[in-house]
């Protein structure tokens, strides 16, 4: 197991995202959100966008999991090689890519894009599926890290009021020893978090529930208007 991987067991990511247009849509916002989550335990973060992940990357001493949403296609996170390679050189640690079987915009398969990769990058490489099938064909193409992100976020499973358990569960028990198991989607609780870990998460990504008070402040709204 690569030795940024090993560290994570049992831990919490959190993903510090803001949407285009929101207040807090700022690369030194983002980063001092990464280090109050760095202080709070977190033993990752989870960064979407090239500003972001330099900011964030100067700003905190734990693993950078970068990202690059892009596009309108069905595939869009870090959709194809040149978008890995970007990711890669703003200097995230771990790069997370759409693990989909999907067509990819470039063409390529995600086994092609994983050994083209392997060119450039021999740090560990996460694949954000919404499967067991996508997820076995990304442990198969070589990837380490297998999350759930996209579950319940594509046709092949339906969503999930909160984390997908009978899907993470179904992963513990079919991915192989060397693929360490994210679990990450729609995880709102620590209760939540602690039921994803119960069933076989390697390791646990947070992000809305912990960075984004746009959405937490509607939830809170919506069950006072709707009491």
């Amino acid at each position: 197991m690569h030795p940024l991987i090993a560290p994570l067991e049992g831990t919490l990511i959190v993903s510090c995202q803001a949407y285009p247009g929101e207040p807090l849509r700022d690369p030194a916002t983002t980063a001092q959100i990464a280090t109050a989550a760095q202080t709070g335990g977190a033993t990752a973060i989870r960064a979407q966008g090239l500003e972001d992940i330099h900011a964030v990357k100067n700003a905190v001493d734990v693993p950078v999991i970068g990202i690059w949403k892009d596009g309108t296609d069905e595939v869009f996170i870090t959709p194809t090689l040149e978008h890995c390679l970007a990711v890669l050189d703003a200097g995230s640690d771990i790069l997370a890519l759409d693990g989909t079987t999907r067509p990819r915009p470039d063409g390529r398969t995600l086994t092609e894009t994983v050994h083209a990769l392997r060119e450039h990058f021999d740090g560990p490489l996460m694949a954000d599926c919404d499967s067991l099938d996508s997820a076995l064909a990304a442990a198969n193409a070589g990837i380490e890290l297998i999350g759930t992100t996209l579950a319940g976020y594509t046709t092949t499973r339906p969503k999930t009021t909160g984390p997908d358990l009978e899907l993470l569960t179904a992963l513990a028990e079919h991915l192989p020893e060397t693929s360490a198991l994210i679990a990450e989607g729609r995880i709102h609780t620590p209760t939540q978090a602690a039921a994803c870990r119960e069933a076989g998460a390697f390791a646990i990504t947070v992000g809305t529930a912990i960075t984004h008070p746009t959405t937490l402040t509607t939830w809170f709204h919506d069950a006072i208007t709707r009491a």
